[in-house]
């Protein structure tokens, strides 16, 4: 029994859905996003408010009731407001600047690492060391930002890396002399 799922997903105003076999487009004022949805799972759009339904009784059709409902309601906050994930680049000559689609980073290797931004998403550089990625999938911003992320991962002794803005790097204790 998904709780997650039963709740129905109010639609804002300047926001259509639209329903075709197993297809769901969501088109609002930032864009317009489409997904396939699961053969066990059935939705309908009444009176400006989406329900999620499952065909079946099992645990796994309770899982994607769950699942799609959060896939609709991210795409319907995504047309309307948007997404936004900040990183932080830290460390001594680390820094990030943006030219079009392309993220030009400098992380202390003996080159510089550009990164192909995917269409969908854009990025903003604050203070050359505060990147602000935003777009209106949820699931391809998400993506960007660990992909960056993962070009040079915080480490634990002096924090340098790229973080999200939120997370919390837990420092471990150099080497101590013994005597």
């Amino acid at each position: 029994m998904s709780r997650i799922g039963k709740k129905p997903i109010p639609i804002p105003d300047k926001v259509k859905l639209s329903l075709a076999d197993n297809l769901i487009t969501v088109q609002g004022e930032k864009g317009k996003l489409t997904r396939f949805l699961h053969p066990s799972i059935e939705v309908r759009i009444e009176g400006g408010v989406v329900t999620v339904i499952k065909k079946a009784e099992d645990k796994k059709t309770d899982a994607f009731q769950g699942l799609t409902r959060n896939l609709i309601a991210n795409m319907v906050i995504g047309v309307h407001t948007g997404f936004q994930r900040n990183l932080e680049v830290n460390g001594i000559g680390y820094r990030a600047s943006v030219s079009g689609s392309v993220l030009a980073l400098s992380l202390g290797y003996s080159h510089p690492v550009n990164y192909d931004l995917p269409d969908g998403i854009s990025a903003t550089v604050d203070k050359s060391n505060v990147i602000t990625l935003s777009g209106i999938d949820k699931e391809l911003l998400g993506q960007t930002a660990a992909k960056i992320r993962k070009l040079r991962s915080p480490e634990p002794y002096k924090g340098k890396g790229i973080k999200y803005a939120e997370e919390h790097i837990q420092r471990k204790a150099g080497k101590t002399g013994t005597k």
